[in-house]
């Protein structure tokens, strides 16, 4: 499945493409089943130059940069509607379609191992047992 994720820099003003690579299987909750294009799943985050953390629901993946083999191209598809002129009465009408560069993919970002919970159980209350105060003990 493919999600593009948005940056804040747009799309445009991006320096850097990549892929993210996922083990295993995002679900969507049923409700958000025909919603994915305006879909939020999660939080991408560069803490140092070699590691990045995506955040997703109570989850946090560990992954790092990986280069790619061979470069992939991201492109942009533009139609051009062009009016031909014909000796009949009618003109026709015919698209141009035009493909534009706007991105290219070296790296991959790759998440590998088992993700963290970010939410842990709370500490168990520790009962303190209380002698009575009238028993004495003996010995």
């Amino acid at each position: 499945m493919q999600i593009q994720l948005k940056c804040s820099c747009g799309e445009g003003n991006c320096l850097e493409w990549a892929i993210i690579e996922l083990q295993g299987v995002v679900e969507v909750q049923p409700g958000f089943q025909d919603q994915l294009q305006d879909l939020e799943i999660g939080r991408l985050c560069r803490p140092s130059q070699d590691t990045y953390t995506f955040t997703v629901g109570y989850h946090e993946l560990t992954g790092s940069k990986v280069p790619l083999k061979k470069p992939l191209v991201v492109l942009k598809k533009i139609k051009h509607l062009r009016m031909e002129e014909s000796s009949d009465v009618n003109s026709s009408s015919s698209s141009e379609v035009e493909l534009e560069v706007i991105g290219i993919i070296r790296h991959r970002i790759l998440f590998k191992t088992r993700p963290k919970a970010l939410i842990s159980r709370p500490p168990p209350v520790v009962k303190e047992r209380n002698h009575a105060e009238g028993s004495v003990a003996s010995g």
